[in-house]
């Protein structure tokens, strides 16, 4: 039993020294890896380290060239800048001395010309002295002597020239009453008469007010609403009226009941009836007017709802003139000027008709006439001529052809024509007040008068504070101005007036 504990012990023994000696040696093989592996690295990072210093030290030389090379220009900039300085101070010196030189130049003519001036008025009054002596008159007496030669020697011309100016003052008598006498026949005629703001209904009894009013008001109430007018029932016997400026809704209001009157029965229904049979009646009139202009014209084919709104241009007003007759005289006029200048007439007389079509939608989109005429002429494919014309005639856009010029010229004729417009006195004196106040505002100007219905504005100013150039320059600044500042039809003539007086007194 000792024996076999013995054996025990030495074997575990032997094993254990067999074992230390095993690991012994593996640690020792294991440490020799690591440092290889460790001397190895540390040689990787040392010839890293330098190959990195090498690096910066290439930047460093690279960084201190560039700074070099911007020194060195610099300098050289500096350099040149000095020089430029330096030659710049030499030219102004030298101009110095040539201002200084043509200064002592200019003092020695001008002192020339004092002699020179001292020795001509000597000169003169030797002369004068010679005259005197001669012709035994003195200085005053010889003026005298040549203003009387001079003014026997004008009392014809005078004479001619007063009689030219009373045969003018005859000529422009006659011309001036000939234009009132146009203006008033024109301004009073029938057709203008038809265009006022209210039509009269004639009525066969006072009892169909009551029926046309209704009980609570309800026949009234609808007509106005169905209509859009208003409907005045006062105590005149017999009539009532229908009040509205859309000349197209009072039309159609106007026959709307008319015909209820007639028909006898009037309650709503039957006018929501009555007002749908007179619209669709009054859309195929003016579909079948603007057809017959469009034949009469010679220019179809053309849309049909640019048809129908050139026929409603029949119940439009500007200023108290029909557009149906402006547009064509905007058309006609158009067409003869562009044949006189080498244009195509037709396409003038088709931009001089549609360039206010927009103005038969204003009264119910409202808005400019202007882009709704531009837009209504795109949407339906009109030549571009004619949409320019449009946008040109209100100076939306410079005319690009002679079409458009031809239809701005026209449109201008036939509004500001005498008697063609009505124009609200209100709105008449405000321009003839403003047209007054901006040539008072000049100096120089003593008076300012606005005549002619506004078209001329004749200015008096003090001869003593203007002269004619100056006078003439005033004119073109006042004309200018108006221009930018008021609003009006054709043109204003700026007629600026420069007296000069000279008054003595007998005693």
């Amino acid at each position: 039993m000792l024996t076999e504990i013995t054996v025990g012990l030495c074997s575990a023994c032997i094993g254990a020294g067999v074992s230390y000696l095993w690991l012994r040696s593996s640690s020792i093989k294991r440490f020799s890896y690591l440092e290889l592996e460790a001397k190895a690295k540390a040689k990787a990072l040392e010839h890293e380290s330098q190959r990195m210093l090498q690096e910066a030290k290439l930047k460093i030389k690279e960084e201190e060239l560039v700074l070099e090379n911007k020194y060195q220009k610099r300098f050289e900039d500096v350099e040149q800048r000095n020089r430029d300085l330096i030659y710049e101070s030499k030219m102004l010196k030298k101009e110095e001395a040539n201002i200084l030189k043509l200064q002592n130049r200019a003092q020695e003519i001008n002192s020339a010309l004092e002699k020179m001036e001292e020795k001509k008025q000597a000169r003169i009054d030797d002369l004068i002295g010679l005259i005197e002596n001669v012709a035994s008159m003195t200085q005053s007496e010889a003026r005298a002597k040549i203003l009387e030669l001079v003014e026997e020697k004008s009392k014809a011309s005078v004479a001619a020239i007063v009689r030219k100016y009373e045969q003018q003052a005859r000529e422009e008598g006659e011309k001036k009453a000939n234009y009132i006498l146009a203006q008033a026949t024109t301004r009073y005629a029938g057709d203008f008469a038809g265009e006022r703001l209210i039509n009269l209904i004639t009525l066969p009894s006072d009892e169909h007010k009551g029926r046309i009013i209704g009980k609570e008001g309800r026949n009234i109430k609808t007509l106005e609403m169905l209509l859009g007018v208003d409907i005045i029932i006062d105590e005149t016997p017999g009539v009532i009226i229908v009040s509205s400026f859309n000349l197209y809704r009072r039309a159609i209001a106007t026959r709307v009941i008319e015909l209820l009157v007639e028909d006898g029965r009037i309650h709503p229904g039957r006018i929501e009836e009555i007002h749908e049979k007179v619209e669709a009646e009054f859309e195929q009139k003016t579909y079948e007017e603007g057809e017959n202009i469009l034949i009469d014209l010679g220019i179809f084919p053309m849309e049909s709802e640019l048809v129908k709104l050139i026929g409603r241009l029949k119940y439009r007003a500007s200023y108290g003139q029909n557009a149906l007759a402006h547009t064509l005289e905007v058309a006609r006029l158009a067409s003869v000027m562009a044949a006189e200048m080498g244009g195509d007439e037709k396409l003038a007389m088709r931009a001089g008709l549609l360039h206010d079509i927009g103005k038969a939608l204003t009264q119910e989109y409202g808005g400019s006439h202007v882009d709704i005429g531009v837009e209504l002429c795109k949407k339906y494919g009109e030549h571009p001529t004619v949409i320019n014309a449009i946008l040109a005639h209100h100076g939306h856009e410079e005319p690009g052809s002679v079409e458009s010029a031809a239809v701005c010229s026209a449109d201008v004729l036939s509004a500001a024509r005498p008697g063609a417009r009505r124009e609200v006195l209100e709105s008449f004196t405000k321009r003839v007040k403003e047209i007054e106040a901006i040539a008072l505002s000049h100096e120089g100007v003593d008076r300012a008068y606005a005549i002619n219905a506004g078209r001329e504005v004749r200015v008096c100013v003090n001869a003593n504070q203007l002269s004619d150039n100056e006078s003439a320059l005033l004119s073109l600044t006042i004309a200018n101005e108006i221009k930018d500042r008021v609003q009006y039809p054709g043109e204003i003539k700026v007629n600026v007036i420069r007296e000069s007086r000279s008054i003595n007194y007998a005693r």
